[in-house]
């Protein structure tokens, strides 16, 4: 066993918190480990705090909890009964503490049938991958001991995602979930999967479907804030678990398409602007936007004899497939408005480039895009993957151009809260109309008027305009 209590003191409050662990251990005399996540991160990085701290008893998981909640001052733990676990909301960190436990599944759920109380050793081969199978002992006598049964530091620094267990099946058809945080931890850790682990994904990726969606989807918004999530993505399709977790995205892959603009394959085109996105903002609904922005493209590609493929109207048929997509995937309505507005969008901003377009028109893609028009412009940004450095000058300038002309609009006519300057009263009176559907459309002709560039955006010529409607 190796001593690692120096490299745990470069953590000053993980190591502050250990001791106070190591002494709550003594008192009860049951032995404690630091273990998962936050000792994998300890060897990255040994002066960055983690965001969660995991503990392993061998024993009462929730009672030792309870008690370290009392020495932490925090008033409230939050007890897992069925797992012998409990949460506990420190106030510089999540800390959890877990009983050791072996588990036995039905094959119709990855939630354990069975639980029993076991040692570290056993609890350790449990767990999903060998980096994260390591533990640091919290006893006095051996405080800072590093406990690794499966080589999950070699495999650390390897490089080498692997189960802990030989037999790999039993990792993955225990808990499919795995799969998904094994495509995760290979785009955060920079990671390649052994090549018996991702066989064993290949054959239990149906098992997939008794995942629920919402974990389903929290995985691949986590895969989405790596440094570079088309790892993730990649990983995803080789094992075959892209098709049944994502398969609008599945289907671009070794689909060509013919543009001096884009990737020759939609798949790793898409991955691209994904990254790139990463890249220019760390927001995750814009690298989503990035994911999907195309997502109509294998529907409406045909071939055309001069041009090559065509994707003509993929941007509205996207915007349209998102819609149920969304429903399907479950995400919130926010994100569901953003990426279809953002994927209805994505053509509009290169098509303004040139030199005569009309204010109008400017006008118009910043009322639709609203308050993410600069996303909208980010996204066209990342969405250049052409390898051609001329080719990226002149499409970057080109949007360098579309948003000085934005920035000149908005300035010109204050068109940020763009409103009918007439209000609903007003029209009524005129019009000597009762609230409806008709107050709201003439409101809409004044607004059409002045995005059209019929009228200014001014009270006295929109009141002209009604009264020559009238």
């Amino acid at each position: 066993m190796t001593v690692i209590k120096d490299i745990l003191k470069e953590n000053k409050r993980l190591y502050r918190i250990s001791k106070i662990i190591s002494d709550l251990s003594e008192e009860l005399k049951v032995p404690a480990f630091l273990v998962g996540g936050c000792v994998r991160d300890l060897f990255l990085d040994p002066k960055k705090n983690s965001v969660d701290i995991d503990i392993m008893v061998e024993g009462d998981g929730i009672a030792f909890a309870n008690l370290l909640g009392v020495k932490l001052n925090v008033s409230t733990v939050v007890p897992f009964t069925k797992f012998n676990t409990a949460r506990i909301p420190y106030k510089e960190c999540e800390i959890e503490v877990a009983s050791a436990r072996l588990e036995t599944y039905d094959p119709k759920s990855r939630s354990p049938k069975d639980i029993t109380l076991t040692d570290i050793n056993e609890d350790l081969q449990r767990r999903d991958f060998t980096v994260n199978a390591m533990a640091i002992s919290l006893q006095k006598e051996n405080l800072g001991t590093l406990i690794d049964p499966f080589k999950g530091l070699q495999d650390l620094n390897d490089k080498i995602l692997r189960t802990p267990l030989k037999n790999a099946e039993t990792t993955f058809s225990d808990d499919p979930l795995r799969m998904i945080r094994a495509a995760y931890f290979s785009a955060k850790l920079d990671m390649n999967i052994d090549s018996n682990c991702l066989q064993a994904i290949k054959n239990n990726a149906k098992r997939i479907g008794i995942v629920s969606q919402e974990r389903i989807i929290n995985e691949l918004f986590k895969i989405l804030g790596t440094k570079k999530p088309s790892i993730g993505f990649i990983l995803l399709q080789e094992a075959g678990l892209l098709k049944h977790v994502f398969p609008e995205i599945a289907i671009m892959y070794g689909l060509e398409q013919t543009s001096e603009y884009h990737h020759k394959d939609i798949f790793f085109h898409t991955l691209e602007v994904v990254d790139n996105a990463t890249n220019l903002s760390e927001k995750l609904d814009l690298r989503l936007a990035a994911l999907v922005h195309d997502i109509a493209k294998p529907n409406t590609r045909r071939i055309d004899k001069r041009k090559g493929y065509t994707f003509y109207g993929h941007d509205d048929f996207g915007a349209r497939m998102l819609k149920k997509i969304s429903e399907r995937m479950k995400f919130s309505n926010k994100t569901r408005d953003y990426i279809v507005k953002l994927t209805a969008l994505h053509l509009r901003p290169i098509g303004l480039a040139k030199k005569e377009v009309t204010d109008s028109a400017i006008r118009r893609l910043i009322v639709e895009a609203g308050e993410d028009a600069q996303d909208l412009m980010l996204l066209c940004r990342a969405d250049i993957t052409t390898k051609n450095p001329n080719n990226v000058k002149k499409y970057l300038a080109n949007f360098d151009r579309v948003e000085r002309r934005m920035q000149d609009v908005i300035a010109s006519d204050e068109m940020k809260a763009f409103q009918s300057p007439v209000r609903g009263d007003e029209i009524m009176k005129m019009f000597n109309l009762s609230p409806g559907k008709e107050v709201g459309k003439i409101k809409k002709t004044i607004e059409e008027a002045i995005l059209n560039g019929e009228i200014d955006n001014s009270r006295k010529e929109a009141l002209q305009l009604l009264k020559k409607i009238k």
